[in-house]
């Protein structure tokens, strides 16, 4: 089953239940999945679908500090309850060991050794960690095997 036929039937589920915080979420999962289909005028495949809860799961990050900082906990407790229910549909990530492998595996392909081979390192690592390990964190590692 297709990652975006088990949001439905989750979202049905929801619905069925009567729980209204879990379908809202759902359905803006749905509606973003859509938009982008939309868009780009393509059929979402699994990836696709995980690149969208990612972008929606730094959003809601992303949120939950701005509500925070500006003592809307009520706010930032509900972008919480979000964070929750699209971190189902990400697949299981990598251990920092292997991601730490991974980077030093893309360093001996490409042969980097500086700063200034970062972008040709992260174009090698983003095809094989995009959806299993957060991109950000990633790029921090890469910037500190770079400088040592």
């Amino acid at each position: 089953m297709s990652l975006k036929t088990q949001i439905n039937e989750d979202m049905k589920a929801a619905m069925r239940a009567k729980d209204s915080a879990r379908l809202s979420a759902l359905r803006l999962l749905l509606a973003a999945i859509k938009q982008k289909e939309v868009d780009e005028r393509i059929e979402l495949d699994d990836p696709a679908v995980v690149a969208v809860v990612d972008k929606m799961l730094k959003q809601r990050r992303d949120s939950v500090a701005q509500y925070e900082a500006a003592q809307r906990f009520d706010l930032a407790s509900a972008e919480r309850f979000e964070i929750d229910v699209l971190t189902a549909y990400k697949p299981a990530g990598l251990s920092a060991e292997q991601v730490a492998a991974e980077v030093d595996a893309a360093i001996a392909e490409t042969g980097a050794t500086g700063a200034a081979d970062m972008g040709k390192l992260m174009a090698v690592l983003k095809p094989k960690l995009a959806g299993k390990a957060d991109m950000a964190e990633v790029s921090k590692l890469v910037k500190s095997r770079l400088s040592n």
